[in-house]
Formats: structure tokens, C-alpha cells, sequence
């Protein structure tokens, strides 16, 4: 029981180690690198803190070296749902009445072990198995990560000290209860950190989690695993489960008690979960809530006032970083007449100067995608940009899968501002640029609010200050993250809280209190001190 009101540490960002040549830091996690590689991990799943193998395995394989095995993963039958979502609504029991400083604690602790001797492991899994460079792993897997629990935290705190006022007499509370029944999180394999938050976010508010990584981010999912499990967090309350994701889910969201699903994937399978929800809503006991970030076409708009030289960087970190795998990517530019000649050159050096390869070479900017099928999809859009009238290819355009799925960074530029890669989400380290004429830059930017059906992340570059104005309203409803300057990925949390709308998802902003406000389902007190004892009202007197 409580016997203070108690103040957490203050949140910070964690600061982002550089990895420079010679520095301790890179030779240790290089070391670990390694000695990861060259491994093999039996990794099992968890009901009840139980490490279940069934025997029926998947080898993983890096995707810069498919022909490498760094281990193999246990897959889940139905029983083994079933057994988890029993497990967890038992262990909700305790958990959902556990004193809400020390569920903060166990992540507080989580956060500090993973700035030490869990950093090199989770960057290191991260690199081997979802190909992420030094840098794209530190932030993401080891310094994002650490944000999402401290700040959590921090927001978890300021939605318990929101409380209602009190007229004389009496004394009003707001009580945030946990969901009833237990969550679901379905989390994806470009971002570490978000596989964690996804399933911590509701677990830090009371709640109980049924958890299923992509196959593709199961490696460093269960370095997340062991890191929960040190930090202190009792077994049973995230349940992790691999295999068949449609029997999985129909398991879980046929149950009576499940009450929410927390979601990052594509914008097509969350359609379909939102559709299974809906026809199994009168099975429920409570309306689940439903959370969820899927896709995105980002974009870069330039207006003739831009810097080219910015434009160009924000265009090769924006669409280059992490092989332009980040739901935030840019993949499309809308880039003026008087600045293209500019633009091209600079992206065009830049990429003449970009290493593709292992993150194991830390001179490699760009590794590979996540798998097979992801680079079969995207070496048919760029091959048929080489055939198409329409597009010409500017920087790249090859691609190798012998020994690991690489692309090389590819800009396209396309004659129509609606070509098939202006409007479709490749999920790769293409861009498409349009370039438009100086005086319809108004227009261009209807161009961009209508083109994609989705509303993640974009920017706009320019020098005067009316257009910033202007196309800020304009673009509106275009992207949940807008950036004025500068490229459209890398949000911080606590600083720029992350989500967007129209197909992108609900917009329920990972890494704020907005998105912890889902996970609770509020219970207002009223306690009177004086009890009325007479049922009449003065103005039945005469």
C-alpha cells in the first residue's frame, strides 16, 4: 500500500552513443557482434515465464547473408494460444492490483539495463537479423527503447495525478483501472523499440499482453524477453507466441476477454483485424480498444525559396536510412524546376559515395531488406521504371540477392505525378520525384494531399515564411508528423510523439500520454461525507 505520493525520475533522452572509430563502444559491440554471428540460439516461446519447444522450428538467417543460420525459433499450435491467454488473465489477477510504483520501477530498471550490459546485445541482435547499420540500431534498439520506459513512465504518473474537482461536502476521484480481460500486441520488424513499447505500454498501465513479434524481428525479441524477465516483470503478464499469425489471432480475437489490440504492421492486415474485431463484437465483454500505426507515403515538398543542398540531405536520410524501412521514409518529392538541377546533383554524389553491404562494416550506409519477398517486390518496381516511358532512373537501379537481399539506393523520377511509385508504399530505398513547375507550387501542394491514401510523416523546405504558413494548413491532414526543414523520420519520444491518420492508423501517438490513455478504462469516485436523510428539495416548500 502506498504511503506517499511519490515523484519518478525525471526523464531524459537517452544520448546516442557515435560508435567512432577507435571508441570502446564500437569495439565492444562489434565483439558481441560477433560472437552473436557465430552462435546458434535455440529460442523457445513463453506462456507463464515457461520456455515452451515444440520441435517444430524455423532456422533464422541474416538477411545480408541468407545463407547463414544464427539459429532457429519454436512455432506455436493453437493449444499454445490458448494456454498463454489463460495464463495471462490469471496472472492479471495479481498484476492489474499491483501498486502502480512498482510496475514503474521494473521498467525504470529495464531502461537502466538495457543503457549497460543490455545495450551491445539488443543493438547487436538488431544489425544481425533485421540488418540495421551501428547507428540505425543505437537509436532505435538501445536509445528509443530506454525513452519509451522512462517516459512512460513520466506520462503514467501525470495520468494518475489528473484528478476532478470537489464541491463542498464531498470528495471526488478518478480511479485508472486496467482493461478487463487481456491485450493483444502484434509488433513489427524494423523497430526493435517499438516491439517492446508495444507490449510494455499497456503492461505498465496494469494490464496483461498476449505478444507476437514478426518472424523477421524474433532474434532480438528475445533479448527483450530476457531483459523484462531481469528487470523484475513476473511471468505470465506478456505471454510471447510464435507462428501461424492468422491462427494466432483468430485465437486470441474470438476470446470472450480480449480487450484490446496494440498494433504496428501493414495497412491491409489491420483492415482485416479491425473487420474480425467488428464481426466478433457481440462475443465481448468490453468494446476492445483498438490502436494501431500501419503504412505510410511519406513525402518531401520543396518550394522555390528551399536550400537545395538541404533538400538533397534530407532526400538520402529520409528515404536511405535503414534501406528506407521505416514507415516514416520519404519515398516521394515534389522538388521545383529551379531547384532540380541542384537537387540531382547533390543526391546523385551522395549516393555515388554510399556503401552498400554488412552492418558488420561500419562504412556501410545501406544493408539489406528484410527478406526475399520484400526484395522481389521492389526489384519489379525499379525494373519497370528502367522500361517505363514515363520514369527514368536517376541514382541506383541494381540489385543483388546471391549472398544477402541488397538494393541500391534508387531515385526515380517520374514525368506523371501519379506513377505507380509516386502513390505506392514500396517499403525500400526508393524515392520517386516529381518535379513541377516553379509557379504552380500551390497546386503541387494538392498534389501531395491527395496522391496517397495515407497521412504518416512529410516535409516541406522552404525559406519564406508566408509558404511555411501556407502549406502547413494546407497539408493539414496530410501526415500525423510534419517537419518543416527538415527530413521526415527520426522522431524522438517526448519530443515529437509518433502516429498518423487516413490509412496510416489511429494516430494514437507512441511515446506520449495519449497513447497510455488507451490502455486504461477510468472509474470516477464520488464519496459524500453528509448523507442526505430527506428526500425533499427546497423548492418543494412553499
Amino acid at each position: 500500500m502506498a504511503s506517499g505520493f511519490y515523484n519518478v525520475p525525471k526523464a531524459v533522452n537517452e544520448p546516442v552513443k557515435t560508435y567512432a572509430p577507435n571508441s570502446p563502444e564500437k569495439k565492444s559491440l562489434l565483439d558481441t557482434y560477433k560472437k552473436m554471428y557465430n552462435e546458434k540460439a535455440d529460442i523457445p516461446f513463453y506462456i507463464g515465464g515457461k520456455e515452451i519447444r515444440t520441435g517444430n522450428t524455423v532456422s533464422i538467417h541474416p538477411p545480408h547473408d541468407h545463407q547463414h543460420t544464427v539459429g532457429h525459433y519454436h512455432k506455436a499450435e493453437k493449444s499454445h494460444v490458448e494456454q498463454a491467454i489463460a495464463n495471462a488473465l490469471e496472472a492479471r489477477e495479481a498484476w492489474s492490483k499491483t501498486p502502480w510504483e512498482h510496475r514503474a520501477a521494473i521498467f525504470l530498471k529495464a531502461a537502466e539495463l538495457l543503457a549497460g550490459p543490455y545495450r551491445d546485445r539488443m543493438n547487436a541482435a538488431t544489425m544481425i537479423c533485421q540488418s540495421k547499420n551501428v547507428m540505425q540500431a543505437e537509436i532505435d534498439a538501445a536509445c528509443e527503447m530506454i525513452d519509451f520506459f522512462k517516459f512512460n513512465v513520466e506520462f503514467m504518473t501525470e495520468i494518475y495525478a489528473n484528478q476532478p474537482i470537489s464541491s463542498p461536502g464531498i470528495w471526488n476521484r478518478m480511479e485508472y483501472r486496467p482493461l478487463e480481460g487481456f491485450t493483444y500486441a502484434i509488433t513489427p520488424f524494423n523497430f526493435t523499440s517499438i516491439a517492446a513499447n508495444l507490449c510494455a505500454a499497456p503492461v505498465m498501465m496494469g494490464n496483461v499482453c498476449v505478444w507476437k513479434p514478426s518472424d523477421h524481428q524474433i532474434y532480438s525479441a528475445q533479448v527483450i524477453v530476457e531483459l523484462f524477465k531481469e528487470a523484475g516483470l513476473p511471468d505470465g503478464v506478456i505471454n510471447v507466441v510464435y507462428g501461424d499469425p492468422v491462427m494466432i489471432s483468430d485465437t486470441i480475437l474470438s476470446h470472450r476477454e480480449f480487450s484490446g489490440i496494440h498494433f504496428t504492421g501493414s495497412t491491409h492486415v489491420f483492415k482485416m483485424l479491425w473487420k474480425q474485431i467488428g464481426e466478433n463484437i457481440g462475443n465481448y465483454k468490453t468494446y476492445p480498444r483498438i490502436v494501431g500505426e500501419t503504412g505510410g507515403k511519406d513525402f518531401i515538398w520543396s518550394h522555390p525559396s528551399a536550400n537545395a543542398k538541404q533538400v538533397a540531405t534530407a532526400i538520402t536520410r529520409g528515404a536511405f536510412e535503414y534501406q528506407g524501412q521505416k514507415c516514416s521514409a520519404a519515398s516521394r518529392a515534389y522538388i521545383p524546376e529551379s531547384l532540380w538541377a541542384d537537387v540531382k546533383k547533390y543526391v546523385v554524389a551522395d549516393l555515388k559515395s554510399i556503401k552498400v553491404g554488412s552492418p558488420d562494416d561500419t562504412s556501410n550506409f545501406v544493408n539489406a531488406v528484410i527478406h526475399e519477398a520484400s526484395f522481389d517486390k521492389i526489384s519489379r518496381f525499379i525494373d519497370q521504371a528502367k522500361q517505363d516511358k514515363d520514369a527514368e532512373i536517376v541514382a541506383g537501379g541494381n540489385h543483388d540477392k546471391s549472398k544477402g537481399y541488397f538494393i541500391e539506393p534508387t531515385v526515380i523520377l517520374a514525368k506523371d505525378a501519379k506513377y505507380t511509385t509516386m502513390c505506392t508504399e514500396l517499403f525500400g530505398p526508393v524515392i520517386t520525384i516529381y518535379v513541377y513547375d516553379d509557379k504552380d507550387w500551390k497546386d503541387s501542394l494538392k498534389l501531395v494531399d491527395e496522391t496517397s491514401e495515407y497521412a504518416l510523416t512529410g516535409a516541406i523546405f522552404s525559406a519564406d515564411r508566408y509558404v511555411i504558413d501556407y502549406a502547413t494548413n494546407a497539408l493539414e491532414n496530410a501526415a500525423g508528423n510534419f517537419y518543416i526543414n527538415d527530413k521526415p523520420t527520426g522522431a524522438v519520444v517526448g519530443q515529437q510523439p509518433f502516429g498518423g491518420a487516413r490509412a496510416s492508423g489511429t494516430n494514437d501517438k507512441a511515446g506520449s500520454i495519449w497513447n497510455l490513455l488507451r490502455w486504461v478504462s477510468n472509474r470516477t469516485i464520488k464519496e459524500t461525507f453528509v448523507t442526505p436523510t430527506d428526500y425533499k428539495y427546497p423548492f418543494l416548500g412553499e
